[in-house]
């Protein structure tokens, strides 16, 4: 994953150069800087995205681009600066105005706040000209249901996501995470297919369900197997790091970052991109509480939790792989993809009490039969950490302190010890933030 930052000013290439030293780890292969007469853009690049140097240079635009779909932009044209951000969010930015009340932005917030502690996030589908501000170029909306048969719609999911999948493939190795559930196996099937060399990873303790399922899988498909068994000594030790570059204390969101962040560190050894299942249970209604809300409300819940992938889900899968250098792809997130999932008639998705049923149905033959049925788990479940970092917090933090310091300055309310334990972590890396606007929660449910 790449990393862009600048400032809509000439002559800042030493505060420019700060940020970039700030968002190293996104790409460790080379970096550029531009200086124009009206700005200054600079990109850090992984070997996998090093013609982001060329476009820096030749069409004036610093970007992430993972695709054709899944970007990030800062353009420099007619002497004013443009910032565009991809339609489902997989890619990350941020802007702010420096004390004079110029723009800059970067990829992280880590390195716009060496410029300014007035921070935004770029929503997905938005863009923000330094003349003429922000403008909303898409906006997700319900679609009606498709009117085919099951059999109809089941083959046509299978070859949109397929050829989606196909896409995004750039040479002849790739990695997935691969937990051992629907997603991620489905995924892993897919680029079985389709690339010479397939690395899947998993992780969890020692015997934890995502271990078991995912070798599983990788002897189903034959792919170039690797497992990491942790420890809970180890999991927290690396916390710190996590919540760094991650950048929330969301305490769903930072535990279930956790093993991302470790199998990432493994990925980057063998190969320079990862596939990721992400988005497919907003899509498909893969959680277990969807199956409990009425077909009436379904819809608009799941419109609900797909806008808020762009600063948790897809955050963690960026942050997770761009800590290591690496570029991760997420099929589900293809705009076909997408499109075609709102059009499925939600008695599809949730059927005889089974959740994502049609992607089963899409899938059916190309898994084993125990994984086709395999119900979600969340990563931290399936990996074996359980209830365990909430006990850790439970014990580290007592009921007075949580009650003098659960509420921010900002007005927000932490909602548990963990939660208190990880924003104590986060302050130290960043210090006491008052303006929290760009950073994503997640739902309660």
């Amino acid at each position: 994953m790449a990393g862009i930052a600048g400032i809509a000013l000439s002559g800042r290439k030493t505060q420019v150069e700060a940020m970039l030293d700030k968002l190293m780890h996104r790409g460790q292969a080379g970096r550029e800087i531009l200086e124009l007469e009206y700005c200054t853009l600079g990109i850090v690049f992984p070997e996998y995205q090093k013609e982001a140097a060329n476009v820096l240079r030749n069409q004036h635009t610093a970007e992430d681009r993972n695709n054709n779909e899944h970007f990030v932009q800062a353009i420099a044209k007619d002497r004013k600066l443009i910032l565009t951000r991809d339609i489902p969010g997989v890619k990350p930015l941020y802007y702010g105005f420096t004390e004079e009340g110029f723009l800059c932005f970067a990829s992280e917030v880590k390195a716009l706040l060496i410029i300014t502690n007035e921070i935004y996030e770029l929503l997905p589908g938005h863009r923000y000209d330094s003349k003429t501000g922000l403008t909303q170029s898409w906006k997700l909306e319900k679609s009606v249901p498709v009117e085919s048969d099951t059999e109809t719609i089941s083959r046509r999911l299978h070859d949109i996501l397929f050829k989606s999948t196909e896409k995004y493939i750039k040479g002849n190795v790739a990695g997935v995470w691969l937990s051992g559930g629907l997603d991620s196996s489905i995924i892993a099937a897919v680029l079985k297919k389709l690339v010479k060399n397939l690395h899947t990873f998993s992780i969890g303790v020692k015997n934890s369900p995502d271990i078991e399922n995912a070798r599983r899988v990788a002897e189903y498909i034959k792919s170039n197997h690797h497992e990491v068994i942790v420890d809970f000594d180890r999991i927290i030790s690396i916390l710190p790091d996590v919540i760094y570059h991650l950048e929330s204390f969301d305490g769903l969101l930072v535990r279930s970052c956790l093993m991302n962040f470790i199998i990432a560190q493994e990925c980057s050894k063998f190969v320079p991109v990862v596939f990721s299942g992400e988005c497919s249970d907003e899509l498909f209604g893969g959680y277990q509480y969807l199956k409990k809300i009425s077909f009436s409300a379904l819809a608009d819940e799941l419109m609900d939790i797909i806008s808020r992938l762009h600063n948790t889900a897809l955050q963690r899968v960026d942050r997770s792989a761009s800590s290591h250098g690496l570029v991760a792809q997420v099929p589900f997130a293809n705009l076909e993809v997408i499109n075609y999932a709102l059009k499925i008639p939600l008695e599809l998705k949730i059927k005889n009490n089974t959740e994502k049923w049609i992607l089963r149905k899409a899938f059916e033959k190309m898994l084993p039969e125990s994984i086709l049925n395999r119900t979600k788990a969340k990563f931290w479940e399936g990996a074996g950490i359980g209830e365990k970092i909430l006990q850790y917090a439970e014990k580290e933090i007592s009921d007075s302190e949580f009650q003098n310091e659960y509420r921010l300055k900002n007005g927000w309310e932490l909602v548990s010890k963990e939660e208190l334990f990880y924003y104590r972590i986060f302050r130290e890396k960043f210090g006491e933030l008052k303006n929290f606007s760009w950073m994503g929660r997640t739902k309660q449910t």
